[in-house]
């Protein structure tokens, strides 16, 4: 097989990964509330059907990245796959809201293996000239997902049931698995012993920042549960960092943070993201709850939006190579702020369609600008040999993002509204909405601090003598 060829495969298989994971983040937004009135699920439930899954794949990200390099990016990208599969099985039988809670966990485990290794195996079979524009297209088959994830979901929900969007997964992965076996050729990490004391440390500080984070508006924040929680992750954290800056073999070398344009890019890419979910968990409960239309029509509606993502990211992408990740990231950061932004000055019950339309659509090309270029700085940014560690952290950032995200703007939802009625409804989305617009336009301020122009950084000389015993 060329090497054409096979970079065609590997694009084509990882993108198709990657749209099966946003699907399960995505498609769910658009049935919660049918799911609310199915199983009588709380708003911290629903929370947890969203976020269990999140924090799953978030704790579990640089342990599914370091097994990749351990014992083969393809070969455990095929088992996260199985597992991604049978787990979306199980949320299409759950006959309740703590079945499905634990499935989504489930789910989580195997999109752990996949959604690093994806990125790793893309990013190792382009050259750093082409990587760009192959992230571009990566991002936008995934923006299939934000575009048809909603809609989907809608059609999905109100023509059959919630429970079908969870069987979408089941031939989607039969599909890939055998042709990720035959097509993609086997790639590693570095081969050194696996680092089980960074393992358990980073997967400790990130359950329990993230508990915390979730369980803050139904416990409390003040609450013993969520201080204990929030202060036991933040201790295993600071561990965390103290092991890796001194471990013989360490997951996540402290030194790629010496990069800026490495620790710049995740930084603004968490704060996208959480800007990003938080008001994906919501928008869809405004359509329906508070102005009345069916989970078709919302997913209808939110198409101008989440369409901009599959049109403008592969533009983006291309455009990065030549002219550098800064100007998309943070200007792409500053459309997403100002789309929110607008959207939170004119929200009520009943806010005509066509008024909504011109700030959802600034939003969606500051985000289809913004995310390949946060890809691109954190991922090539760093040797070759360390593609698979950046990969994971990368991955792991934006998820936890995603979890910051919606934990924060529930917590600001809850405070100023509620369920009772679409006018409190409303309240608690303005105020929300108010909160993505300052969560993207720091993350704006983040992305100006990158360099004008991505630069690898220089091996240090451990990294040099590891690439020479590798050769």
């Amino acid at each position: 097989m060329s090497s054409r060829s096979h970079r065609a495969w590997v694009l084509a298989l990882t993108s198709v990964a990657s749209l099966m994971v946003a699907l399960d983040t995505l498609i769910v937004t658009v049935a919660l509330s049918t799911i609310r009135d199915d199983l009588g699920a709380t708003l911290e439930e629903l929370e947890w059907t969203v976020n269990a899954y999140n924090v799953s794949l978030a704790v579990l990200l640089l342990t599914g990245s370091a097994l990749g390099d351990r014992y083969g990016r393809r070969r455990m990208f095929a088992v996260g796959l199985v597992a991604f599969t049978a787990s979306s099985t199980a949320c299409a039988l759950a006959p309740g809201v703590g079945w499905l809670i634990a499935a989504r966990i489930a789910q989580g485990a195997g999109a752990a293996l996949l959604m690093p290794l994806s990125l790793a195996l893309l990013s190792a079979a382009f050259p750093a000239e082409r990587r760009g524009r192959a992230l571009g297209i990566f991002m936008g088959v995934t923006g299939l997902s934000v575009v048809g994830g909603p809609l989907l979901g809608g059609a999905i929900t109100e023509g059959l049931s919630w429970e079908w969007i969870f069987w979408l997964n089941v031939p989607l992965g039969l599909v890939v698995l055998p042709f990720a076996l035959t097509r993609i050729e086997e790639s590693r990490g570095a081969r050194t012993s696996l680092d089980l004391t960074g393992l358990v440390l980073a997967t400790g500080a990130a359950l329990g920042l993230v508990w915390g984070l979730v369980r803050g508006n139904g416990a409390g924040w003040a609450s013993a549960e969520v201080v204990t929680t929030l202060a036991l992750g933040a201790v295993l954290l600071v561990a965390f960092v103290g092991w890796e800056r001194r471990a013989a073999h360490a997951m996540l070398p402290m030194s790629l943070f010496r990069s800026r344009s490495f620790s710049a890019g995740n930084a603004a890419g968490f704060l996208l993201i959480a800007s990003l979910f938080g008001t994906l968990f919501l928008i869809a409960q405004f359509l329906q709850v508070a102005q009345g239309h069916s989970p078709l029509q919302a997913g209808l509606r939110l198409v101008p939006w989440t369409g901009c993502l599959m049109v403008v990211a592969p533009i983006a992408g291309a455009l990065v190579d030549r002219f550098g990740e800064r100007p998309f990231l943070a200007g792409g950061l500053v459309l997403q702020a100002a789309g929110f932004g607008w959207l939170a000055l004119i929200a009520s019950p009943g806010l005509a369609y066509a008024a909504m339309v011109p700030p959802l659509v600034i939003a969606g090309i500051g985000i289809a600008m913004a995310m390949p270029a946060t890809q691109n700085s954190a991922v090539g940014s760093v040797p070759e040999h360390l593609i698979g560690k950046a990969a994971g952290a990368n991955t792991m950032l934006r998820q936890l993002g995603g979890v910051f995200g919606i934990a924060v703007l529930v917590a600001v939802f809850a405070a100023r509204g509620g369920y009772e009625s679409p006018e409190e409804f409303a309240d608690g989305f303005t105020a929300a909405l108010a909160g993505a617009f300052l969560l993207a336009l720091a993350g704006a301020a983040v992305g100006l601090l990158l360099p004008a122009r991505r630069t690898a950084p220089a091996p240090t000389p451990g990294e040099r003598a590891a690439e020479v015993v590798r050769s």
